[in-house]
């Protein structure tokens, strides 16, 4: 099912997030993304150029949640970003039981990735791949009864007030890396792209956008972030059924040089399944429940 549906998308350059990787047998050795080259095994993606994030220590993908991009065009480099831009926020958890002696490192569980492309003309396209911490309360020592189940509605509400920090934080960082390649050029070609787990009006997508309205500056107006959904209708405008809700977690943000070449922008949202009703049925669907965001641009 995965593979007709990136057939259909027939991408120049591919974005994908939550992609598992595995030993291969020898546990030592870095991990490979055997599942996504069984995928991509007969397409045309299988020759594109790849960056992929890894671990902090550089060794190798995650076992879950990594980020890839796939791109026809030459990958003329990559990195990611982990706590490189913004440093762990030092906090003393309340509820924790027993009482936490001290403050705790508060740190992010995936990286941002930064891929740059070379686009005809002889420019630089600058790619950011992003899958933000759900909103799912994060852990506090002693609170949780099971899995989704809390002891207390305060321990609660501060792992939830923790995943938001988290959550933020991501945004935060990729923020900061957008405005160092705005400093080296103020005409940049950038777009922000994945998974937010945040709707617009949402904090994580008011700090990548870093409207005019909110700086309250028309000298940050260049610096602002498009979000290429608004040229949708609002019946169209969502990538996720939860709940019987639409809501649009997944977003394609560009740079005002690169909104100027923009030219059509879909969403293939009309098999979507509801993400909330997956632990009810069996089997689970084999497909996606986000929606891919298509969107065109001629350089």
């Amino acid at each position: 099912m995965l593979r007709a549906q990136l057939l259909r998308l027939d991408a120049d350059i591919l974005c994908l997030q939550e992609i598992a990787a595995r030993h291969d047998g020898d546990k030592h050795a870095a991990r490979r993304l055997c599942a996504l080259d069984t995928l991509l095994e007969g397409t045309p993606y299988a020759a594109f150029e790849r960056a992929v994030s890894t671990t902090r220590d550089g060794h190798g993908p995650l076992d879950v949640h990594n980020l890839a991009v796939l791109s026809r065009l030459k990958l003329t480099s990559h990195r990611q970003y982990w706590h490189d831009l913004v440093s762990p926020i030092d906090y003393r958890v309340a509820t924790a039981l027993p009482a936490a002696a001290g403050a705790t490192a508060i740190e992010w569980e995936r990286p941002v990735l930064h891929a740059t492309i070379a686009a005809p003309g002889g420019r630089s396209l600058h790619v950011f791949n992003l899958h933000l911490r759900a909103p799912l309360a994060a852990f506090i020592p002693g609170q949780k009864e099971s899995a989704f189940a809390w002891h207390t509605a305060s321990g609660w509400a501060e792992g939830f007030f923790l995943a938001a920090v988290k959550r933020a934080g991501q945004a935060l960082e990729a923020r900061r890396a957008v405005d160092a390649l705005f400093d080296q050029d103020p005409d940049a070609l950038i777009v922000v792209c994945g998974d937010m787990n945040a709707e617009e009006r949402e904090m994580p997508l008011r700090i990548l956008r870093a409207d005019a309205s909110d700086t309250g500056s028309s000298a940050l107006a260049n610096r602002a972030l498009v979000p290429l959904e608004h040229a949708l209708p609002e019946t169209r405008r969502f990538s996720v059924l939860h709940g019987g809700r639409h809501v649009m977690l997944d977003h394609v943000l560009v740079s005002r040089a690169l909104f100027a070449q923009y030219r059509t922008v879909e969403i293939y949202n009309e098999m979507l399944e509801d993400e909330a009703e997956a632990g009810t049925r069996a089997p689970i669907s084999p497909g996606s429940y986000h929606a891919p965001v298509v969107a065109t641009f001629e350089l």
